[in-house]
């Protein structure tokens, strides 16, 4: 599959990130096989960053293989909880700036297997932290945690001032991940900096039970689109290509502003919409008549959640490089073109 052309009108790839900040500086990225992960490989490269990838299962339909990332960086074969792995990266490859988004990020998969999910997200990210902390090269560390550690309020939208309160397997997991964070910035003064996130979506997500990928692949089949829940829960999106960015931009600034260790950001579009009109943006943008099939099967799952991102625009200067209508376009023509070449699937 060709590798996409992410030039926009609204920026230049010198504007999303500084080349001469990234030029041959070693890097480390978790979770280089996720959606985000993919993308934010893929700039890192283009940015010319050595780039190291802790990778623990092979994922062949993944944008980290599918488009050759995989061939163009260091590949170390690996689980994020493996303490002794991740000194012997950070050492060997002399690392300088971390980027930890290895998680299991499946609500679901949390409900149903919550030990897996604790151990993954919980127990790798003290162990990538603990591995930092005895790494004295490591000068900056972006910790993936998500807006589902606010966990469920009453007050709208969220600021990163509210309380991170998950209640549910993946929730919680999440609120950890984002607490130890802080806690090692506190307690060692380590350059950590964490993200807080919208629901990401764009091409390269296989995941079919999230509404975006399924909702296409199932206009592109001439099939009803499904909503597991009731279509009225509300989000923000972000499109992914913005979140590699985003995180790009807090590494850069974490590097120059120590004071920025500790702290969380937000990043959101801002835009909430239903998971019915988010369905229905798409099946307009696919000139499909279509009509979805709400089934209100979903359970432990928070009904108003969204973001605040004033702090990240004035303290980062950070803005969403693209509107969800041109998110939503650039991800349905990734998979027109990935299901046209993988039709038998």
């Amino acid at each position: 599959m060709a590798e996409e052309n992410t030039t926009t009108n609204n920026a230049t790839a010198s504007e999303i990130a500084t080349g001469e900040f990234w030029r041959d500086r070693p890097v480390l990225v978790t979770g280089a096989t996720g959606l985000l992960g993919g993308w934010l490989v893929r700039r890192l490269v283009h940015l010319g960053a050595h780039v190291i990838c802790l990778v623990r299962d092979w994922v062949p339909q993944s944008r980290f293989e599918m488009t050759g990332l995989v061939n163009q960086v260091t590949l170390i074969n690996g689980d994020v909880r493996d303490q002794a792995v991740l000194e012997r990266a950070l050492g060997e490859y002399e690392i300088d700036t971390v980027f930890h988004l290895a998680a299991q990020t499946t609500v679901g998969v949390a409900n149903r297997n919550p030990v897996s999910t604790f151990e993954t997200n919980i127990q790798g990210t003290w162990t990538l932290l603990e591995a930092c902390r005895r790494s004295p090269l490591v000068k900056q560390v972006v910790v993936a945690s998500s807006d589902k550690a606010y966990g469920a309020h009453e007050t709208l939208p969220y600021s990163e001032e509210a309380a991170l309160q998950g209640r549910h397997p993946y929730d919680v997991s999440k609120s950890c991940t984002d607490l130890i964070s802080q806690a090692y910035a506190a307690t060692y003064n380590m350059p950590v900096a964490i993200t807080r996130c919208g629901n990401f979506y764009g091409g390269g997500d296989l995941n079919w039970n999230r509404i975006v990928p399924g909702t296409i692949r199932s206009v592109l089949r001439g099939q009803p689109p499904v909503i597991r829940s009731d279509g009225q829960f509300v989000r923000d999106y972000i499109y992914v290509e913005d979140g590699a960015a985003a995180y790009l931009l807090l590494a850069e600034k974490l590097a120059s502003d120590p004071s920025l260790g500790g702290q969380a950001f937000n990043f959101s579009d801002e835009l909430q919409v239903t998971v019915l009109e988010l369905v229905q943006r798409i099946l307009k943008a696919m000139d499909s008549d279509l009509e979805p099939e709400v089934r209100n099967e979903a359970s432990n799952e928070i009904r108003r959640q969204y973001l605040s991102a004033a702090k990240a625009r004035e303290m980062l200067g950070w803005k969403p490089l693209f509107s969800l209508d041109e998110g939503l376009a650039a991800t349905i023509e990734w998979y027109r073109e990935f299901l046209a070449s993988h039709h038998s699937r």
